[in-house]
C-alpha cells in the first residue's frame, strides 16, 4: 500500500504534466493565422478565409494585410463585407508579364487590406475570419503563399511570412499557404475508366437460365400438395363408431 500510492501519484503527475505540454501545443499551432481554401482545384475559382486570432494580451488587432501572389497572380479578386470593417484591393504592376488563358498581364491585385473601426477591433481571446475570391487558381502543384501582416493598437506588427519547409518544424509565424491541386476534369480523366464490358457478359440476368432450382421446387410443390390432399380426405373420412 505504502509504495504503490506514491508509483500512482507519481504516475498521475508524469500524465497531467504531459496533458498540459499537448495543449500548449495545440494552442500554439491554432494562435497562427491560417488560410483556408474553399477549393484548390487548378484553373477553378475559390473563397479562402483567413483565420487571424488576436495573440495580445493587451494590444487589440486593428488591421490586416495579405499580400497576393505575383508570379502566379489572380486575375479575379473580390472581398466579402464585413461589419465594421473597411476592405481594399491594392493593384500593382507584375515583376514581369504574365500569360494566363492566352492574355498576357502586366497587372494585377497585390493585397487586401482590412481595418477595423474602434467597436470592431479584436481584444484578447478574440479572432476574427476574413474571405476573398480568387481565381483562377494556378497549375496543379503549386504552392500559393499568402503572406499577411497583423496590426495591433500598440503599433505592434506581426509579419506572417516564414517559410514552411516539408518534414520541418513548423516556424514561429509561417506564411498562410496552400498548394494547389489537379483540375476537376483532370481528375476524371486520371480515374480508372469505367468498366465498359457489355452487361449481357457481366450480369446473372442475361445469361442463360437454369432450370434446375425450377424443377427441384415443381417437385417439391407436387409432393406437398399431396401430402395436404392426403390429409384433407382423412380429415372428412367418416369416423367409425
Amino acid at each position: 500500500m505504502h509504495t504503490s500510492t506514491p508509483r500512482a501519484l507519481k504516475t498521475v503527475t508524469v500524465l497531467a504534466t504531459a496533458a498540459g505540454l499537448m495543449a500548449l501545443g495545440v494552442g500554439a499551432a491554432a494562435a497562427h493565422v491560417r488560410v483556408d481554401p474553399a477549393s484548390t482545384s487548378a484553373g477553378g475559382f475559390s473563397q479562402l478565409t483567413f483565420r487571424v486570432p488576436n495573440e495580445s494580451a493587451t494590444a487589440k488587432t486593428t488591421g490586416l494585410t495579405v499580400t497576393l501572389p505575383t508570379g502566379t497572380p489572380f486575375t479575379s479578386v473580390s472581398v466579402k463585407p464585413m461589419d465594421g470593417w473597411t476592405a481594399t484591393i491594392t493593384e500593382a504592376n507584375l515583376p514581369a508579364p504574365v500569360t494566363v488563358e492566352g492574355a498576357t498581364i502586366t497587372k494585377a491585385a497585390a493585397s487586401v487590406t482590412w481595418t477595423a473601426d474602434a467597436a470592431h477591433q479584436l481584444g484578447p481571446h478574440e479572432y476574427q475570419t476574413f474571405s476573398i475570391s480568387v481565381g483562377r487558381l494556378p497549375a496543379s502543384g503549386t504552392t500559393v503563399s499568402l503572406p499577411a501582416a497583423q496590426t495591433y493598437s500598440d503599433g505592434n506588427v506581426v509579419n506572417w511570412s516564414d517559410p514552411v519547409t516539408q518534414g520541418q518544424p513548423e516556424p514561429g509565424h509561417p506564411v498562410p499557404s496552400f498548394v494547389t491541386t489537379a483540375a476537376a476534369d483532370e481528375r476524371a480523366q486520371a480515374a480508372p475508366a469505367a468498366d465498359t464490358t457489355p452487361a449481357s457478359s457481366t450480369t446473372p440476368a442475361t445469361a442463360a437460365p437454369d432450370n434446375s432450382f425450377g424443377i427441384l421446387g415443381l417437385g417439391a410443390g407436387v409432393l406437398g400438395l399431396a401430402a395436404g390432399s392426403a390429409a384433407l380426405v382423412r380429415t372428412r373420412a367418416p369416423r367409425k363408431s
